[in-house]
């Protein structure tokens, strides 16, 4: 994949992450996608398994944001280096993240997503970039 491709296409892709619209998200799919993140390291595979998941996921989460850092285009897609943010009622926490993306036919086929999990649990935690809102 080009460069200008994959910037392209995380452009587009990352902004539906956000605002619980998880049939816009799906919709960048293949049927047979392979998805795996921390909740799922064994992975989901399939469209209807990663919508459930997604349907959950977006609707407890409506309000975070991925921001794409950098891409470094692979062959068959790209790999993304991203920020989240995490709004929390006791502050914002930051992650930065990885996803390595396979995309055929205009679809993501496999998508995998790395991250430490552990600013999450506890936000307000020394290793946790949270800040105070405002």
């Amino acid at each position: 994949m080009q460069r200008k491709q994959a910037i392209a296409f995380c452009d587009r892709w990352l902004p539906t992450w956000t605002g619980n619209r998880p049939d816009d998200l799906i919709e960048f799919y293949d049927d047979d996608v392979y998805f795996r993140d921390p909740v799922h390291p064994g992975g989901l595979h399939g469209r209807a398994a990663l919508l459930a998941y997604l349907q959950r996921l977006l609707k407890r989460n409506p309000t975070w944001t991925w921001v794409r850092q950098e891409v470094f285009p692979t062959t068959d897609g790209f790999t993304l280096k991203w920020r989240a943010t995490f709004p929390f009622p006791t502050g914002i926490v930051e992650i930065d993240g990885l996803d390595i993306v396979v995309i055929q036919a205009g679809r993501i086929v496999r998508n995998e997503v790395y991250f430490d999990t552990a600013p999450l649990a506890n936000p307000l935690a020394k290793f946790g970039k949270a800040r105070q809102k405002k």
